[in-house]
């Protein structure tokens, strides 16, 4: 498999899923040109022009961090579990995420006008508040241990970190006990992020 990826964007969250579930990847980084690190026109290999992109052995191209994520879950045994409450609650959190987090980030990308930005704030603190909640004391956000939630909710952790959004201090703890994940080091580290 290849993961396309632009380094710190929402394609983290695949690429430390892949590591977590054990899944062997190549990588392919992707400029904001669409070229690839290869020299290549990503728009030739995803019309949709932006990252994540799976690409399997067979040339058949996965799209979106919701599909991606449940794909490597399902392929690996590991992040989702099979069956009860918790499989839904992962999904039920990762859908969250990319529907009421992630876009509000938009407006802080895209150099936005301050009355924009204000109210993607505004957003966003009720959204990790909501979060936050959920999370309660436990390590990860759905169970004892790390779901295909986990990962991109470190990836909006750390934007909210970038653009100076401030988060509840319990969001603050899990995102430095996620920054620890052997995991989360490795795709730093790959992606040339890490600190």
């Amino acid at each position: 498999m290849i993961l396309y990826y632009a380094p710190g964007a929402c394609s983290l969250a695949d690429h430390i899923a892949l590591i977590e579930a054990g899944l062997p990847h190549d990588l392919v980084a992707v400029d904001r040109n669409k070229r690839t690190a290869d020299g290549r026109d990503f728009l030739a290999i995803n019309p949709k022009g932006y990252t994540p992109a799976l690409e399997f052995d067979d040339g058949t191209l996965l799209t979106e961090n919701l599909a991606i994520l449940v794909y490597i879950a399902q392929q690996s045994g590991k992040l989702l579990p099979a069956d009860g409450l918790v499989r839904w609650r992962a999904l039920e959190s990762l859908t969250f995420l990319t529907t009421e987090i992630h876009p509000h980030f938009k407006p802080f990308f895209y150099d936005a006008p301050q009355p924009e930005k204000a109210k993607a704030r505004q957003m966003l603190d009720r959204r990790f508040a909501t979060v936050a909640e959920q999370l309660g004391d436990k390590p990860f956000l759905v169970d004892d241990r790390m779901t295909i939630a986990d990962p991109y909710l470190f990836v909006m952790l750390s934007w909210a970190t970038m653009f100076g959004i401030g988060v509840p201090e319990r969001l603050g703890d899990y995102l430095a006990r996620m920054k620890a994940e052997p995991s989360v080091v490795k795709a730093l580290t790959a992606e040339g992020l890490a600190a």
